[in-house]
C-alpha cells in the first residue's frame, strides 16, 4: 500500500491564534504558560486534521515558535554571542528574532532573509571560529512525546545540517563555516539517537539546498555529513521547490533510506531520478502543490504516476510537494467567495485529503477512483470560464513594444529636473509608506466593509487618519512624506480589491515569519484596473502640505510574488497585465499634481528561479514589468522603489536596469553589508540605505544612525543619499514610529552641518 504523509501543516492556527498569542506574550498580556497552551492546542488540531485525513504518518517538529531556522539554532544550542545569557529558553529564541523579550536584555536582532523564493522569512544564523554546538532545547523531542501519548504514528521533520550551515553567513575573516560541519554533525547524531529512543522508525530530514547549483566544496559535504549521521533511524531525504536531477550523483551515494521529490516543479525529472538512487529506498512524491492553491488534477496525476505505482509498489509514498505552512488552512471558512471561484481552490486541509484520495486510487480503489474523477471537474471546467480570459487585456499585453519601457529621458537629466522641482535639502528624510495600522483604522475598515459605516462616514474617518499622519511627518521634520496607508489592509490585498481578475479571502492567512500574516489574493483570470485606485486618497494627503507627498504603488513582480498566481499562462503574462495596470495609475497620480511616486518591488529578488541558468530570462522580464509600470511618468516625476531583506549582488545589474530615480533597501541588520553591492557595481542612482530596523521594538539612538549614515557615505556621494527606514512601519505603534523618526531627521541634520 502506498505511504502518505505530508512536509509540514501551517503552525498560525485556523484564526491565527499563533499570532495573537505571540504578540499578547510580548506585549506583557499573558504569560509564557498561557503562550505554550496556545502552540499545544494549535499541534495537537494539526495532528488529528492529519489522522482523521487517514495520512499514514502526522508530522512532528513543523511548529515554530517564530520561524523553523531559528527553531534549529536553538534545538542545536547555537546562539549569537550577544544573546548568550545562561541556559537558553524561550525569550532567548524571541531576543535573537525580534532583538527585544519579555526578560531579558535588549540586544541587536539577527539578520532576517527569505526562504528561497518564497515569501516565507528565516532568522540568519550567524558563524564563528569558536562556534560549539550542543543539544539543548528539548521542543522537538517534546513534541515527540506528546504526539506519542495521544495515540499519533509520527514522522519527525528536522532541517537538515548541511542546508542548515549553508543558509547562515560567517561573522569572522577568513572563515569559512564548513569548517563546523564536524561539530554540527556531533549534534545531529545526538538528536537522531535520541528519536531513535523514542520509538521513532523515520525522520524527514530536508535538505533544500540540492535544488541549488553548489559549489564542489558543498555538494562534497553531503557525503561526509550522512556518512556520519546515517543508520540510527530511516532517513528521508528531503528536497523540494526544484529539481534535484543536476544533484543525482550525489544524492544517490548517501546514507539515507528514502528521497522526497518536488514532483509538481518538475514532472518529466521523476523517471530519471528513480532509475537512479538505489532501489530499496522509498520514493516520495509531491505531487500536491504545497504554494499554490489550485485544486490538484488528481485525475491527471492518476494516470501520469500508475506506471510509477505499479514499479515501486510499498516504496512509493505520496506527500505535498513542499510543507503546507505555504498555503492558507482551510478554503470551508471562504463563505463569502463565489462558488465557481470556490469550487477551483484547495487549502492545506483539501491538500491532505487531496494526498489520501489519490494514494488510495493508485492503489486501486474504485470508489476512489472514481472520486478522483470527479474532485477533478473542476479545475478542469476552469479552462473554459468567462472569468479567466479577456480578449481586451490580451490585446493589450499583445501590443507592448520596447519603447513602453522606457522613461522620456536619462536619469541625469531627469535628476536635475526632479531636484529644481522639489527643492529637496542635502540627504532628503522619509519612510517607506506606511504608518501604524491601529485598532481604530482595523475596525473602521471593517465597519466600512460590513456596512456599519456608510461611505462618507468611512471616506472622513480615513481623511482623519491621513491629517494626523501628516500633521506628525511634519512636526518631525521629514522631508518628502506619505498618506500613512490607513486606507489599506496589506500592500497587496489593497489592490487586488481593486483591480479586476484577483480574488480575495476572508481567511486565507499564511506566516511570513512570527506573528507576521499575509492574506494573498489570487489571481482567478486576466488584470485590468476598472478605475483610478491610490489618486483620490494621495491628492487629499498632497492637499495638506506643501511638502511633496509620494504616491505609494506596490510593483508588478510583487503583486505576482505575493498572490496565489495563475498556472494556466506565464509569469511573464500576469507581470505584464499588472504592469499596464499600475501604468495607467502612475498617469493619473502625476495629472493629479503627484511629483514623487513609488512602486515598491521587495519581491524581485525573491522570485528568481533557483537555478541561474534560468536568472537572465526572469530578470530580463521581471525589469521590463517594472519600466512599464514607470515608464508614463514624466522626467519631472521622481520614481522611487523599495526593496527589502534581499542579497543584492547577483542581482545588481538588474536593480540598476529598472532605471529608479531612488531605491530604498534594507541595511540596518546587515550593518550596511548589503551595500557593497551597490559600491562595487557603481550604482548611478539615489539610495536610501534603511538606518531603522522596522521589525524590532528596539528604538535607534542618534549617534546610531549617524554611524550608519557615514558608512554609507564611503559608497553613495552624499548628493545622491537619502535617508529612512527599512522597511513600512505598519506593524509598530506610533510612540515608537515617532520616537525612531525624530532620531532619523536628528541624524541628516547632523550629516547636514557637517558637510555645510
Amino acid at each position: 500500500m502506498t505511504t502518505t504523509h505530508i512536509l509540514g501543516y501551517p503552525r498560525i492556527g485556523n484564526k491565527r491564534e499563533l499570532k495573537f498569542a505571540l504578540e499578547q506574550y510580548w506585549n506583557g498580556e499573558i504569560n509564557q504558560q498561557g503562550l505554550l497552551d496556545v502552540g499545544a492546542t494549535i499541534r495537537h488540531h494539526n495532528w488529528q486534521v492529519q489522522k482523521d485525513a487517514g495520512l499514514s504518518f502526522v508530522t512532528v517538529g513543523d511548529f515554530a515558535w517564530y520561524d523553523q531556522v531559528l527553531q534549529t539554532s536553538l534545538t542545536l544550542g547555537h546562539i549569537p554571542k550577544r544573546h548568550r545569557h545562561g541556559h537558553p529558553d524561550l525569550d532567548t529564541l524571541f531576543r535573537i528574532a525580534r532583538g527585544k523579550a519579555p526578560t531579558g536584555c535588549s540586544c541587536a536582532a539577527s539578520d532576517m532573509t527569505k526562504w528561497f523564493n518564497t515569501n516565507y522569512h528565516y532568522i540568519v544564523p550567524e558563524f564563528t571560529k569558536d562556534d560549539e554546538f550542543s543539544l539543548s532545547w528539548n521542543q522537538l523531542f517534546d513534541e515527540v512525546s506528546e504526539a506519542q501519548k495521544s495515540g499519533y504514528k509520527v514522522k519527525p521533520a528536522i532541517l537538515g545540517p548541511i542546508s542548515y550551515l549553508y543558509l547562515g553567513k560567517e561573522k569572522d575573516d577568513d572563515f569559512n563555516r564548513l569548517e563546523l560541519l564536524p561539530r554540527l554533525l556531533a549534534v545531529y547524531q545526538q538528536i537522531l539517537a535520541k528519536l531513535k529512543s523514542q520509538g521513532v522508525e523515520w525522520v524527514q530530514i530536508d535538505e533544500p539546498i540540492l535544488a541549488l547549483e553548489l559549489p564542489d566544496e558543498w555538494r562534497n559535504a553531503f557525503k561526509l555529513a550522512y556518512q556520519v549521521i546515517g543508520g540510527d533511524v530511516k532517513l528521508l531525504l528531503t528536497t523540494y521547490f526544484e529539481s534535484v536531477e543536476h544533484q543525482i550523483d550525489v544524492i544517490s551515494a548517501l546514507n539515507v533510506n528514502g528521497l522526497h521529490l518536488d514532483a509538481n516543479v518538475a514532472p518529466q525529472h521523476v523517471d530519471t531520478i528513480v532509475d537512479a538512487i538505489p532501489d530499496h529506498w522509498v520514493v516520495s512524491l509531491g505531487v500536491v502543490n504545497g504554494r499554490n492553491i489550485w485544486k490538484a488534477n488528481l485525475n491527471k496525476w492518476l494516470t501520469a504516476l500508475q506506471p510509477t505505482a505499479d514499479k515501486l509498489g510499498d516504496r512509493l509514498w505520496i506527500s505535498s510537494s513542499c510543507s503546507l505552512l505555504h498555503s492558507p488552512i482551510d478554503v470551508e471558512q471562504e463563505a463569502d467567495l463565489e462558488p465557481e471561484v470556490k469550487s477551483w481552490l484547495a487549502f492545506a486541509k483539501q491538500k491532505v485529503d487531496e494526498v489520501v484520495l489519490l494514494a488510495n486510487a493508485l492503489n486501486g480503489n474504485s470508489k476512489a477512483i472514481s472520486k478522483t474523477k470527479a474532485y477533478s471537474e473542476a479545475i478542469e471546467a476552469r479552462a473554459t470560464s468567462l472569468r479567466v480570459n479577456k480578449p481586451e487585456v490580451q490585446a493589450r499585453v499583445n501590443g507592448i513594444t520596447t519603447a513602453l519601457a522606457e522613461r522620456a529621458l536619462p536619469y541625469q537629466q531627469r535628476a536635475e529636473a526632479q531636484h529644481a522641482s522639489l527643492s529637496l535639502p542635502l540627504f532628503p528624510t522619509t519612510t517607506i509608506g506606511s504608518f501604524p495600522q491601529t485598532g481604530e483604522i482595523r475596525q473602521q475598515r471593517r465597519a466600512f466593509k460590513t456596512g456599519e459605516l456608510s461611505e462618507s462616514d468611512y471616506t472622513a474617518v480615513i481623511q482623519g487618519h491621513i491629517q494626523d499622519a501628516i500633521e506628525r511627518q511634519e512636526t518631525l521634520g521629514l522631508d518628502v512624506l506619505v498618506h500613512g496607508e490607513p486606507e489599506r489592509n496589506d500592500m497587496v490585498e489593497y489592490f487586488a480589491e481593486h483591480l479586476d481578475g484577483f480574488a480575495v479571502t476572508r481567511f486565507g492567512w499564511v506566516q511570513s515569519y512570527g506573528s507576521r500574516c499575509v492574506k494573498p489574493a489570487v489571481i482567478v483570470g486576466d488584470i485590468s484596473r476598472p478605475a483610478p485606485i491610490s489618486v483620490e486618497w494621495t491628492a487629499f494627503a498632497q492637499s495638506l502640505t506643501d511638502k511633496p507627498v509620494k504616491g505609494m504603488l506596490t510593483g508588478p513582480v510583487t503583486i505576482l510574488g505575493w498572490t496565489f498566481p495563475r498556472e494556466d499562462i506565464s509569469r511573464q503574462q500576469i507581470a505584464e497585465q499588472i504592469a499596464l495596470a499600475l501604468r495607467d495609475e502612475v498617469s493619473d497620480l502625476q495629472d493629479a499634481g503627484i511629483k514623487v511616486i513609488q512602486i515598491d518591488e521587495p519581491a524581485i529578488r525573491e522570485g528568481m528561479p533557483l537555478k541561474t541558468g534560468d536568472w537572465k530570462n526572469y530578470l530580463d522580464w521581471a525589469v521590463n514589468a517594472f519600466k512599464i509600470s514607470a515608464a508614463s511618468a514624466t522626467p519631472e516625476t521622481q520614481i522611487h522603489t523599495h526593496m527589502c531583506y534581499s542579497e543584492f549582488n547577483d542581482i545588481i545589474d538588474a536593480v540598476a536596469a529598472l532605471d529608479a530615480d531612488v531605491i530604498t533597501i534594507e541595511t540596518s541588520r546587515s550593518d550596511m553589508e548589503l551595500l557593497q553591492a551597490f559600491e562595487e557595481f557603481a550604482y548611478p542612482n539615489e539610495i536610501g540605505p534603511g538606518v531603522y530596523d522596522i521589525h524590532s521594538p528596539n528604538i535607534p539612538d542618534v549617534d546610531v544612525i549617524v554611524a550608519l549614515l557615514e558608512k554609507a557615505r564611503k559608497t553613495i556621494p552624499d548628493e545622491r543619499l537619502w535617508v529612512n527606514p527599512d522597511c513600512g512601519l505598519k506593524t509598530r505603534n506610533w510612540d515608537e514610529v515617532e520616537a525612531a523618526l525624530l532620531s532619523l531627521v536628528k541624524a541628516a541634520q547632523i550629516l547636514r552641518e557637517e558637510v555645510a
